[in-house]
């Protein structure tokens, strides 16, 4: 059963927030909507050498624990306020501006925060054959609200 974000109520939408965007937002993430809690939009912007997509989240929107194996990932905070968290680590704010990598066979999880639209550019390298994400178990809501 999927989860219900954990959001302050905002009078934004994603129509308000994509006239701010200095990237494309993109249409409704669907193919992935199975691996968030919440909604998303997703603008792929290049696909050749190097993955580019500008990924936006509503507010408390996050995607579930992954691993990027054979790739490194690199997030390029563009807009609102969001939060990446590695295993182990205390979570981290992304704000716009900020630049976070993440190596491959690493496991996190990154969103929006709770009372903030978010977006970042999601930049993915293969670094060898058999590149691809594992989708693991979802940030629950009970955990997500403990981020301060």
């Amino acid at each position: 059963m999927k989860e219900k974000t954990n959001t302050k109520v905002q009078a934004e939408n994603i129509s308000d927030y994509a006239e701010k965007s200095m990237f494309a937002v993109g249409e409704p993430n669907t193919a992935y909507a199975k691996y968030f809690i919440g909604n998303s939009w997703l603008a792929p912007l290049n696909s050749e050498d190097a993955s580019i997509a500008n990924v936006t989240f509503e507010p408390g929107c996050r995607n579930n624990w992954h691993i990027h194996h054979c790739s490194s990932q690199i997030l390029v905070g563009v807009g609102g306020k969001g939060w990446i968290q590695f295993e182990g680590k205390e979570p981290q704010a992304i704000n716009e501006g900020d630049v976070i990598r993440i190596p491959p066979e690493v496991k996190h999880w990154h969103g929006a925060a709770a009372d903030s639209w978010f977006s970042h550019l999601s930049i993915t390298v293969n670094t060898c054959e058999g590149a691809g994400s594992e989708w693991l178990e979802p940030v629950s809501d009970e955990e997500y609200s403990k981020i301060k």
